[in-house]
């Protein structure tokens, strides 16, 4: 099935942030071997020279390493993954408040919302 990717953003942008969060979830154990270029594009229904530029941007990053004709790999470097994970998490968060102060929220009345929403959401679980 194709990855859901939308046309508002670059589409290797929307790749880079896909395989971000399938490391940083655990998806891509570290030191495990990445499928390939072309196999990852095949999956995301994509062109391979678009995923290639994805995983040129995770090798910049170091979250994942080419080992020449091996492939590549998922660093083994857990602060990397666990910096990577708070710095997405960051993004959704600022898209969060930009989103709320577009509805008139300040930020402690978007913290407030979140906190009455989570709430609700975990007792309708029990």
């Amino acid at each position: 099935m194709a990855w859901n990717l939308d046309n508002d953003r670059p589409i290797y942008a929307q790749l880079v942030e896909r395989l971000q969060v399938q490391i940083i979830s655990g998806a891509y154990l570290p030191g495990g071997k990445l499928p390939s270029v072309r196999e990852l594009a095949a999956v995301a229904a994509v062109n391979p020279n678009t995923m290639q530029k994805a995983f040129a941007e995770l090798e910049k990053s170091g979250l994942i390493i080419t080992q020449g004709t091996n492939g590549r790999i998922v660093t083994e470097d857990e602060g990397l993954i666990q910096d990577s994970k708070r710095e997405l998490a960051k993004r959704h968060a600022d898209v969060y408040f930009a989103g709320m102060e577009g509805l008139g929220f300040d930020r402690s009345q978007a913290v407030s919302f979140l906190q009455d929403t989570a709430g609700k959401g975990e007792a309708g679980d029990e």
